[in-house]
């Protein structure tokens, strides 16, 4: 109680609630806007492509679910939470610059999308597998393709999940 007589309530953990809605809104923003020009723009993801969406795939439940334990008593398994959550976009973010390091050239890709693939043939002759190369940006935007982009947000998003762990209110 205050001097007045009125409980005091205790005060929900802004900023980890705060970096819980952020990394929630940006991740599944960004996992959306990457779907929309797969199924609207028709940009085909490559092997790594597709492998770069899995951190996309666990953050945005865990950071809901990291969001709803914020606004509880659960502060301690929200941080626990934001800490994994920054831990795969920090891996993210390394698979973002190798795949890139890949589309520019710097280092070799790996056999199944940059190189050596096995072809399958239908009747007739014709190819049935779909040729998605990892070596070659689909798209770029400021000098950056789609995996240069995702090591930036990937980056954004580790150092924001991180900042929230960090913090106790």
């Amino acid at each position: 109680m205050d001097a007045s007589g009125k409980p005091i309530l205790a005060q929900p953990p802004r900023m980890v609630l705060r970096a819980c809605a952020l990394v929630l809104v940006v991740a599944t923003a960004t996992i959306l806007t990457a779907l929309a020009f797969e199924h609207l723009g028709g940009y085909a993801p490559c092997p790594l492509c597709l492998e770069e969406r899995y951190a996309y795939y666990f953050a945005v439940p865990a950071s809901a679910l990291a969001l709803f334990l914020a606004r509880g008593d659960n502060i301690g398994f929200a941080r626990i939470l934001l800490v994994l959550i920054a831990l795969a976009f920090l891996a993210n973010m390394a698979a973002g610059i190798y795949h890139a390091g890949v589309e520019w050239k710097w280092w070799p890709g790996p056999g199944e999308c940059s190189g050596a693939f096995e072809l399958q043939w239908g009747d007739g002759g014709v190819v049935d597998t779909p040729i998605i190369r990892c070596d070659e940006a689909s798209w770029r935007f400021l000098g950056l393709s789609f995996a240069g982009w995702n090591a930036v947000v990937s980056a954004l998003l580790a150092l924001v999940a991180a900042f929230g762990a960090s913090r106790r209110r």
